[in-house]
């Protein structure tokens, strides 16, 4: 069982894979007509050089144009006539020559700010300027051991806690050699659990460039996290495979999440800073705006950067998966990588396919070749191959065809996706056979913004498999999801993992921090499913800005299996109705200090049985609704 961790603000925000291009405030770096308006004008004669310099009194008219597929926000009225002034006898500053030798000009504004005296540095006060997150840059002689050169490097460090506290019911089989209370001989047995996960994260980064203008030109990132988690169940063989163990775990473990350099080889070729980078390593990478198909932190390397004034983006990435730690989740680099290969090539056009809309291509390749590997977790259960159907290791080719979409129609802000995946599964888990994959999967979530409030109406198709025994596989599954949709994982459905008991050993329906029902061994170290019942999710929700500090969301989703059919199979049942039920959830975030430093959530979700999932899964109480409540704190530094 593995435990999320909060979108990282030492990480590369995740949020779409772009980097957003600025404007120099340099006046070498302006667009001509500006730098034509900063040149002399004239001189007044007579006067002594770099003195009463007065400048033209009839300057180059204003450039009013509106760059090119270009709007004014809000209402379009006709633009105020030209103020023009003039300032006669004014005088350009003196050059340098004028200065006398003994005044030494201040190298930068940050040193020029401390030798004034109105910001005295503080190593602990991450909100005024700081060296050590960036704020100003490095004095070089004060580290003489950096191999570094100039006034254009800066240091940022950043430290987060997080802190979760989660008790919760869930569906819990009975173990089959033995159990916790001997009057407990059903399937399922009590559901009630509680999960408690800290994690402490310590991003460290080296950049060149003035970052405050233009992106850095060379990064360094090295990022830690490091996890301790408690669980404790009613039940024997949840946790560990041997019957004889406790049914509650005390684990902590390292990861790397980042490891990476980043070298901008195409240095701003124009004047609004387009740029060409690579950047080689352990590399967070989303492959669209939600995270439906891949969004991990992986190690790769990844070409990527922008054109035509940052309204074209692209990104070239090939990543070679790391094995994860199965109960934190995070990355271990002391194990082989996996045979898993993920090839992504994605392209971004602002104001396609109307203006205000933000239209992505993406081509993904997964190429898996992992028949031969067995994995056992940490705990002792087998995650590759599966314990379903045939038992055989399994290895697929999958290339994903996706199109997504974010931005807005008029006042509806839309954010869209639609995938089809096509490829070849080398043993069908149920035939043993090669089998076509043909899936399909699509997301849409509209919201409309009314002063501090916004309502949402969500919905989602996974295509399920109608027939696991023929020779085409229909199940739609994602690389590596991690979905911010439908309430995210304030969601029931979301967050918690449902075990598939009786249909297969240490197989869920769905995974922790996943909407797709895929009926897999582990997100983190199983492999991609296509033989699977498929999801459909109608959902409405809102959030409620009651003050800068204070947020209130609440979500409510009706949820169906597309097809039962594979179910039905592992099951041996002849029907099983398709409703999984109501998930409703609503959560609270507050911030004290109006910022990301100290994030307080508390969060609580039900699901409401419906037909299909009362037909699966049971409780020692006959319960027909399930609870989780999610209490988090997050401070930054």
């Amino acid at each position: 069982m593995a435990f999320s961790l909060i979108p990282l603000v030492i990480l590369s925000q995740p949020l779409a894979i772009a980097e957003v291009s600025a404007v120099a405030a340099d006046p070498a770096a302006a667009p001509p007509s500006a730098q034509q308006d900063a040149e002399p004008q004239g001189q007044v004669e007579d006067a002594p050089e770099g003195l009463n310099q007065t400048a033209n009194p009839d300057p180059e008219p204003l450039d009013r144009d509106i760059i090119d597929g270009r709007e004014r926000p809000g209402f379009n009225s006709p633009l105020p006539d030209e103020i023009e002034q003039e300032n006669e006898g004014a005088i350009r500053a003196p050059p340098p020559q004028a200065f006398s030798p003994d005044q030494v000009p201040i190298p930068d504004r940050w040193r020029l700010i401390e030798g004034l005296g109105i910001i005295e540095e503080d190593i602990f006060d991450p909100y005024n300027q700081n060296t050590y997150k960036g704020d100003r840059p490095i004095n070089p002689a004060k580290v003489p051991w950096l191999p570094i050169t100039g006034n254009d490097w800066f240091f940022v460090a950043n430290l987060i806690s997080d802190t979760v506290y989660e008790p919760r019911t869930f569906p819990i089989p009975v173990g089959i050699q033995t159990t916790e209370d001997p009057d407990r001989l059903d399937v399922f047995g009590n559901d009630f659990s509680t999960v408690l996960s800290q994690t402490f994260i310590a991003g460290f980064a080296l950049l060149k460039g003035s970052t405050a203008y233009k992106p850095p030109s060379v990064e360094y990132r090295l990022t830690f996290a490091y996890n301790v988690n408690y669980v404790d169940v009613p039940e024997r063989r949840v946790l560990f495979v041997e019957p004889s163990r406790e049914s509650h775990r005390l684990d902590h473990f390292l990861g790397v999440q980042e490891a990476f350099v980043d070298y901008h080889f195409s240095q701003y070729d124009n004047d609004r800073f387009d740029f060409i980078s690579v950047r080689a390593g352990i590399q967070p990478f989303q492959a669209d705006f939600r995270g439906f198909l891949f969004n991990d932190q992986q190690l790769g390397v990844r070409l990527f950067g922008n054109r035509d004034n940052n309204r074209l983006q692209f990104n070239l990435a090939a990543f070679w998966r790391l094995e994860k730690d199965t109960n934190s989740g995070l990355n271990s680099v002391v194990q082989s990588p996996r045979d898993d290969l993920v090839f992504i090539a994605n392209l971004y056009r602002q104001d396609f396919l109307i203006p205000a809309l933000t239209s992505q291509i993406t081509l993904a390749y997964n190429r898996n070749r992992e028949a031969d590997d067995i994995e056992i977790d940490d705990n002792g259960f087998p995650v590759r191959p599966a314990l379903i159907g045939d038992l055989r290791g399994r290895e697929y080719d999958v290339f994903y065809i996706g199109y997504n979409a974010d931005g807005r129609i008029g006042r509806i802000n839309i954010t869209a996706s639609a995938y089809w995946a096509l490829g070849e599964d080398r043993n069908n888990t149920f035939t043993g056979e090669p089998a076509d994959i043909n899936a399909q999967f699509g997301a849409v979530e509209l919201s409309y913004d009314r002063d501090w409030m916004r309502f949402r109406l969500s919905g989602l198709y996974q295509s399920g498999d109608s027939d696991p025994y023929d020779n085409e596989e229909t199940g739609f599954d994602a690389i590596f999801e991690n979905p911010v949709f439908a309430g995210a994982d304030t969601s029931y459905w979301i967050r918690q993992t449902i075990p598939f008991a009786g249909g297969g050993r240490v197989i869920s329906v769905n995974s922790r921090n996943g909407i797709l029902n895929n009926l897999r061994s582990s997100k983190e170290q199983g492999q991609s499913n296509f033989n699977n019942p498929g999801l459909w999710l109608i959902g409405v929700g809102a959030d409620f800005d009651l003050t800068p500090e204070f947020r209130i969301s609440a979500n409510a989703n009706h949820l169906w299996f597309e097809d039962t059919t594979t179910l039905e199979n592992l099951r041996i049942e002849g029907t099983i109705p398709e409703e999984i039920g109501y998930d409703l959830s609503a959560s609270a975030i507050w911030r004290p200090k109006a910022t990301q430093n100290i994030v307080f959530r508390l969060s609580g979700a039900a699901l409401v049985a419906g037909d299909g999932f009362k037909d699966l899964f049971d409780n020692l109480g006959n319960q027909d609704a399930f609870y989780s409540v999610l209490a988090n704190v997050t401070l930054t530094y």
